[in-house]
């Protein structure tokens, strides 16, 4: 098995400061002034020192089985959670002596505990376009976002996959070979073979961000084992999965006298989400259909009146193509480029909450929000704080959960903004 240490270096460079004294004349006896203290050389952009970051986010679990003599998914299970300022849940640990990523989640609301994944061999980086690509199930993101790509795992016995398009084995009843169609990006796994890898990647500090950054979690469970339960019967492959997802933002929180209480402002960034969909909300198709997992890529703007403590938050994003599995048709609910807008409020309390929280007035699958098109919305969530020594930039996440009967639609995220 893979160690699932993550090392990560969020800079190449860094600077030491000189040091420096009073240099003034001195009586006979008298004690010499001290040496003035090296100049903090530590940041978010090119960190010195090790640093243990509160993420602020949400998570998902989706688990089901599917079963290669029909289609369709079997033994639905899912969750969803997203944490708040003050509730943790999410760590990050970097240690830029040794290149040490360390990711822990425990949201137990949100069916996802990793304990401690560290990503510490070099092979544990990778990047799309490259001889070994990111898992199926991890979004590839716009180039321009600079985003980084942690990955480990481990796998036992044997799989077909992922890409292929058929997966054989021979029946134990009848001695025949069984040729099944697959149809998955996700691996597909033979007969007591099991696989499983977890992806963690995250903005470059700096790109856009100096404070904060957003990332995102995909972890991939696959098993397969025949199935029989009538021997009179064939058999047939079955493969269960364990998917958790997650989105969030860490970085250096400002202290609550650097948020102003004065004035407003403006914060402009980007935003990712993981939703979980089983129908098209745009046409309301049958909800008997199954579930996929599918990213949204996007931009926030976010207005805050410091005076009245009042934020305003406008999402704006595309939707992405999900992973598929073995023996799930492929035709998922929303087409990849389908557009995304939102629209949220929070109030500011630094000194209960840590931050901002809110809620969602509206949500839709399309450019602009009418009552319409609009979601039907039975909870929601916004939470975020501020980051850097002077409330520079703002980071947090988000939830909005479909409310009509028959549907699953739960969508997750994060998002950062600095101001122009």
């Amino acid at each position: 098995m893979r160690s699932f240490r993550t090392y990560l270096a969020l800079s190449g460079a860094v600077t030491l400061a000189a040091c420096g004294g009073d240099t003034g004349p001195q009586t006979v006896g008298g004690v010499a002034p001290p040496a003035a203290s090296p100049t903090p050389t530590h940041s978010f952009v090119a960190p010195t020192d090790p640093k243990t970051y509160d993420g602020i986010g949400t998570v998902q679990h989706y688990g089901y089985y599917t079963d290669s003599n029909k289609s369709g998914q079997g033994g639905q299970l899912y969750a969803g959670d997203a944490n708040t300022a003050r509730n943790g849940g999410i760590t990050v640990n970097y240690n830029p002596r040794d290149a040490v990523f360390e990711l822990t989640i425990n949201r137990p609301a949100g069916d996802v505990s990793t304990g401690v994944l560290r990503y510490q061999d070099p092979l544990h980086r990778t990047a799309f376009g490259g001889p070994a690509t990111p898992q199926a199930g991890v979004p590839e993101f716009d180039a321009a976002r600079n985003i980084q790509y942690l990955e480990a795992g481990s796998q036992s016995g044997s799989r077909v996959g992922p890409g292929s398009q058929f997966y054989t084995y021979t029946d134990p009843a009848t001695g025949q070979v069984v040729t099944t169609a697959a149809n998955s990006t996700l691996p597909v796994m033979a007969d007591q073979s099991s696989y499983n890898v977890a992806t963690l990647f995250y903005q470059k500090p700096g790109t856009t961000t100096k404070y904060v950054t957003y990332a995102g979690f995909v972890r991939n469970t696959v098993s397969g084992s025949l199935q029989q339960p009538d021997p009179s019967q064939p058999a047939f492959l079955r493969q269960t999965y364990s998917l958790d997802r997650a989105a969030f933002v860490f970085g250096e929180r400002s202290a609550n006298s650097a948020v102003p209480t004065t004035g407003t402002g403006t914060f402009n960034g980007e935003m990712i989400a993981s939703m979980v969909v089983n129908v098209d909300p745009t046409t309301r198709l049958d909800a008997t259909l199954p579930s996929y997992l599918q990213w949204i890529q996007g931009t926030q703007s976010t207005s805050i009146n410091f005076a009245n403590l009042s934020v305003s938050t406008h999402f704006e994003g595309t939707v992405m193509a999900p992973g598929l599995d073995a023996y799930t048709n492929a035709q998922y609910p929303l087409a990849a480029g389908t557009l995304f807008d939102a629209t949220a409020s929070a109030m500011i309390d630094m000194v209960n909450r840590g931050g901002f929280t809110g809620q969602f007035s509206q949500a839709c699958f399309a450019a602009d929000c009418t009552a319409a098109n609009s979601l039907v919305i039975a909870g929601s969530s916004l939470d975020g704080t501020f980051y850097g020594p002077n409330a520079d930039e703002i980071g947090g996440g988000f939830r909005i959960v479909g409310g009509t009967p028959d549907q699953r639609i739960d969508i997750l995220g994060a998002f950062v903004g600095k101001k122009p």
